[in-house]
């Protein structure tokens, strides 16, 4: 049941998400609706560091509050006061742990919302007192974090985002693709989970068939901890390769994939990013579901590999990614050919 939103009138919101940089990607629609519904309202984000640069000049959001989790003992303390005197009335747990929940319950809001008992972690649904509906793993996770802007009884409107970039991180992103022919593709190099992983042999055969057949540069993007990998990229390689790894931030890393022509990888918060600055992606799958956590308007140009196990939700994977392994250089090369004809994300609705 939604609540009515005449009887509303939040002063002080506080959305708590921390991580990861696609979770934070997908909800932050739910910002721009926010402040299109309650525009009076003050909005503040609770976030970790690595996410900081996706709400960074987000004119939706009004404070950002910082937990450093690598430095917890001596960033609690501080955070929490914060916090406190926020003097929010309304706060939205997108987090569904116990932590969010604390954060929540810790900040004094009067309305608490957050997932249903059922769709929550950690014992999550007793620090709030309101709850959305149960929708369990079957909806995209951008749709499940909407669903609060339904709850409140918001209209959606098109689905937005706000990643604009100063004119210095622009000159960045030049000085990074100077060396770079256009137009170009992206290929994610790396994610947080060994399972999702695709294999420098499959990335580097890849670059070859973009260069080949389509007359497009490849730049490798990643972070530090995929350099080594990046490396064998490039070892396999018989097509040069512009290897951004560990070199971008992260907002200059979206600025790199808003001028790409098309981007390529595995389950990653680049793949979101490139999904909301309206790049086509090409997603390839094995340990999850494009289904639940696919990007926006792309759910064409994803490839789900084979494997009697998939999707195993698993962090690691025991039998050498067979279903990653199982993605064929010519499936790809059809989803190149369809996002380069313009096959793709026609029907997403996209501002900013």
């Amino acid at each position: 049941m939604a609540l009515p939103t005449s009887d509303l009138d939040p002063r002080r919101i506080l959305i708590v998400l921390h991580g990861s940089i696609g979770d934070v990607t997908r909800a932050l629609p739910l910002a721009a609706i926010l402040r299109r519904g309650f525009p009076q309202a003050f909005l503040a984000w609770s976030v970790e560091p690595a996410c900081l640069p996706l709400l960074r000049g987000n004119r939706a959001i009004d404070e950002v509050l910082l937990f450093d989790r690598r430095a917890w003992w001596n960033s609690t303390g501080e955070f929490l006061a914060r916090v406190r005197a926020g003097h929010f009335d309304m706060a939205l747990d997108l987090q569904r742990i116990f932590k969010s929940g604390f954060i929540g319950w810790w900040s004094g809001a009067r309305r608490r919302i957050g997932f249903h008992r059922r769709d929550s972690k950690e014992f999550n649904w007793m620090f709030n007192n309101l709850h959305i509906g149960e929708y369990g793993e079957e909806i995209p996770k951008l749709e499940h974090y909407l669903k609060f802007a339904d709850y409140l009884g918001l209209d959606r409107g098109n689905v937005q985002w706000d990643f604009a970039l100063t004119p210095e991180e622009q000159t960045s992103v030049d000085r990074h693709l100077e060396k770079t022919r256009r137009p170009f593709a992206a290929l994610f190099v790396g994610t947080r989970w060994q399972s999702k992983q695709w294999f420098p042999s499959q990335m580097s055969r890849c670059a070859e068939q973009l260069a080949r057949n389509h007359d497009l540069d490849t730049v490798l993007l990643g972070g530090n901890e995929d350099r080594q990998l990046a490396k064998e990229v490039e070892s396999f390689c018989e097509t040069k390769l512009a290897n951004l790894v560990g070199q971008t931030a992260l907002r200059e890393a979206i600025g790199v994939i808003q001028r790409a022509k098309i981007a390529i990888g595995p389950d990653t918060g680049l793949m979101h990013i490139a999904a909301a600055v309206r790049t086509p992606v090409i997603s390839l799958w094995g340990a999850t579901r494009p289904e639940r956590t696919g990007p926006l308007g792309f759910g064409e140009l994803a490839l789900q590999g084979k494997a009697p196990c998939v999707p195993c939700q698993r962090r690691t994977c025991s039998i050498g990614r067979v279903c990653l392994q199982s993605i064929t250089q010519e499936e790809i090369g059809a989803k190149i050919r369809a996002a380069l004809a313009g096959q793709a994300g026609a029907s997403l609705h996209h501002a900013g």
